[in-house]
């Protein structure tokens, strides 16, 4: 689609809105011609006040939509008033050109309001969970999805009752509490949605011994700086790739670098994921269990063998009942079990299936994950057949009610690029069983501190939406090769706290 943008140039937020409203829609900034059918003119004045107008045409209808609001508070308030109006103004439009265009019929567009209406972000509770913690009543605040967002009664409901855990975990946390999250970026195969920094042990064996050794050293001198500054670890998560690829030896010099380095007598949860049946041994959880791993995570994706395969696993539904069996036999507190709906060669019914089979398990947590085409999965890279958005929605439609059924309830919510129908990913449990790792960093609620190849350390000053972030090497071999860009990194972490002490 071609994009015209007059007076301004805030093209993020307006390419945003086209990804959440067209669906496959590339932006092209050339100028529109006589005949063009697919453009959007967003013009913008600015005062004391925002005016935008909005001129839009596509699939053969037009529409145009003007706003005017009053601006007001420091720049960055003002720029987010400024992008809040656009994409409001461009959703507006849209609306007025989706109700043109007949739905169903051969050859007709597609063109749907989105569940979560104008909302694009990663995290389209947020708006809740601030509106809670400023006085607003849950109806208030539901109604303001609604009402300013456009979003789905029902969608609005969702992100009532996530938004207030986020709210619950944030007044938990004192304003030197931090996360730790540890990456093992290996896994047994690659899976074909998979487009994480990870390799396949099958391939890259001789990058594991090595790049423990410096994950080991990093988390020491990491452990160092926290104590240094007078930080609390609340929660730690090890993730990946499959952090059970590694041997039990290896998970134990990791577990024990990690209480060696830091306090963790206010660390409330260890959290690792088993992902792979494949992976998961008697020896491996001992070890686990024996370093207080309060939470396993043992993540099928899917209990349908046909799919399992085309998935690239090469573990059977039977290989999953047989780590649960395990798992259960060595006791973990919370063990957690994810599933995606939208994978290849998967149908609503065999996903209907694979959720009352993991319900059968007893976990405490279920995460349902939505399929997101990325980019560099086998999924794109070969074209395989996926199901519809439709088909997916069919999905969803059975797990929310199948899982309050049993007694869970949404404790976070996350959406992605380019996910099927538009819809998210979300983390159910049962009464006391959530994970507040994932809590603390989908809602950005602390500092997280991370360790190995492709880490994304972020960190967030308490009360603000003032939030900087490091990177860590991307992949194995450089991560182990160059640690003086972990040392840099840790350095800007204790930096960020320096300056906070300062402020206070």
């Amino acid at each position: 689609m071609k994009l015209v943008l007059n007076g301004h140039d805030e093209r993020y937020v307006v390419e945003q809105s086209l990804m959440n409203l067209f669906p496959g829609e590339l932006p092209v900034y050339e100028p529109v011609q006589p005949g063009d059918d697919a453009w959007a003119v967003i013009s913008l004045k600015e005062t004391d006040r925002c005016r935008v107008a909005v001129e839009l045409r596509c699939h053969g209808a037009a529409a145009s939509h003007e706003l005017d609001c009053a601006l007001s508070g420091s720049d960055f308030d003002r720029e987010g008033q400024r992008r809040h109006a656009i994409a409001r103004c461009f959703f507006l439009a849209f609306e007025k050109v989706a109700e043109q265009i007949p739905s169903g019929g051969t050859g007709s567009p597609v063109v749907k309001i989105p569940p979560w209406g104008m909302l694009t972000g990663v995290r389209p509770d947020k708006p809740v969970t601030w509106a809670l913690a400023a006085g607003k009543t849950p109806d208030e605040a539901r109604a303001m999805l609604e009402q300013e967002y456009f979003v789905t009664p029902e969608r609005a409901a969702l992100a009532l009752e996530t938004g207030a855990a986020a709210l619950t975990a944030q007044k938990k946390l004192g304003p030197r509490d931090i996360a730790v999250y540890v990456g093992i970026p290996f896994c047994p195969t690659r899976c074909a949605y998979c487009s994480f920094v990870s390799q396949s042990v099958e391939r890259s064996f001789s990058l594991v011994p090595p790049y423990v050794d410096a994950l080991v050293e990093e988390i020491r001198s990491g452990g160092k700086m926290v104590r240094e500054q007078g930080l609390r670890v609340r929660a730690f998560y090890m993730g990946g790739g499959t952090p059970t690829t590694l041997t039990a030896e290896q998970l134990d010099r990791v577990l024990t670098a990690f209480e060696e380095a830091f306090d963790t007598a206010p660390c409330e949860e260890i959290t690792v994921e088993a992902g792979r049946p494949d992976t998961i041994t008697a020896e491996k959880l001992a070890v686990l269990r024996a370093h207080g791993v309060s939470r396993l995570s043992v993540n099928p994706q899917t209990m349908e063998d046909h799919v399992l395969r085309a998935i690239g696993r090469r573990h059977t539904a039977g290989d999953i009942d047989d780590a649960m069996e395990l798992a259960a036999k060595y006791g973990f507190p919370h063990v957690n079990m994810d599933l995606i709906a939208g994978l290849p060669e998967d149908t609503p019914e065999g996903f209907r299936r694979s959720l009352d089979r993991c319900l059968a398990f007893g976990t405490d947590n279920v995460t349902v994950h939505t399929l997101a085409l990325k980019k560099g999965s086998r999924i794109l890279l070969e074209g395989l057949a996926i199901p519809g958005p439709e088909a997916v929605g069919e999905m969803l439609d059975y797990a929310a009610p199948a899982l309050r059924a049993a007694g869970y309830g949404p404790y976070y919510l996350y959406r992605q690029k380019y996910m099927s129908g538009s819809f998210e990913n979300i983390g159910w449990c049962r009464p006391g069983a959530a994970c507040w790792y994932n809590i603390y960093i989908m809602s950005e609620l602390c500092s997280i501190l991370s360790f190995g190849a492709g880490g994304s350390t972020k960190m967030v000053e308490p009360g603000t939406n003032h939030i900087e972030r490091v990177f860590n090497l991307k992949y194995p071999k450089e991560y182990t090769e160059r640690p003086e860009k972990c040392l840099a990194n840790q350095a800007a972490f204790a930096a960020f706290y320096e300056t906070l002490k300062g402020a206070n």
